[in-house]
């Protein structure tokens, strides 16, 4: 998931692991890379509901009511599955993700209305999700490899002790250049993302707030605000009813299902 967005929705909290002393900024940044992956381990699967609001500079809203389900796959990018329930227009709709740790990720979206499955391809990532501030490419799983690392800095965001990380996409057809990332010092979980477009002018920024923890050990955060600084677009994702470990299989991230998905 993008452990960053699909972490959306999931992050784990803090274990007794520290950054070393690295060598180089690049060597920091990885590694700090590698204690957010690490840190969201275990989990299984999951599921959760979720209310997407999107908003234009106009200040004019639609709101969407979506199920979201997540499968852990170990040696490999996780698994996701999106479904809309509300409004009309898009009930059925359903988006179906396998992120891969160094090949290219799967995605599929079925569209009720044209009764077909539209296979996403790589090119076409960067294009916006269903009307959102969220691009394809940002509901993939995070993966360590497909990224190179910079350490910035130390800095506070909303009054939380934080590491600072560039990140550059290895993949050849993302619509960044690059990311700047404040993760929390104590428990590697994401509280602020910027992107920026391919000429590096600031594209985006994702906020994730209001992060509660579960079976002790996971942390999600409740909300996730996208704010588009070149369209003055906003989406909220606002989620709740979090469930883990409820035996989701192989068997429910099927293509072939993506038609019937409920």
């Amino acid at each position: 998931m993008n452990k960053y967005i699909y972490s959306l929705l999931f992050v784990t909290a803090f274990l007794p692991v520290s950054v070393s002393a690295a060598t180089s900024s690049e060597d920091k940044g990885l590694q700090i890379a590698q204690q957010v992956d690490l840190h969201d381990q275990g989990w299984k699967d999951m599921t959760a509901k979720m209310k997407m609001e999107l908003r234009n500079r106009q200040g004019e809203q639609s709101t969407r009511a979506i199920r979201i389900k997540f499968l852990e796959v170990m040696g490999d990018g996780d698994k996701g599955l999106t479904i809309f329930d509300n409004p009309r227009d898009v009930k059925g709709t359903a988006f179906l993700s396998f992120s891969h740790i160094i090949r290219p990720d799967d995605q599929w979206l079925f569209l009720p209305a044209l009764k077909r499955v539209k296979r996403i391809s790589s090119a076409n990532k960067s294009g916006p999700f269903m009307g959102s501030q969220f691009a394809f490419e940002d509901l993939a799983s995070f993966e360590v490899d497909k990224y190179r690392y910079k350490y910035l800095r130390d800095e506070k965001v909303t009054g939380i002790k934080s590491f600072v990380v560039e990140n550059y996409p290895n993949y050849k057809y993302s619509g960044y250049k690059r990311q700047i990332v404040w993760v929390d010092k104590a428990r590697y979980i994401p509280l602020k993302i910027e992107y920026y477009d391919r000429k590096n002018d600031l594209l985006k920024t994702l906020l994730f707030k209001d992060y509660n923890q579960y079976l002790g050990k996971y942390w999600r955060a409740h909300t996730q605000v996208m704010k588009n600084h070149q369209n003055g677009k906003i989406t909220t994702l606002s989620l709740s009813q979090f469930q883990f470990q409820s035996g989701l299989t192989e068997r429910d991230f099927k293509r072939n299902s993506l038609k019937r998905a409920r």
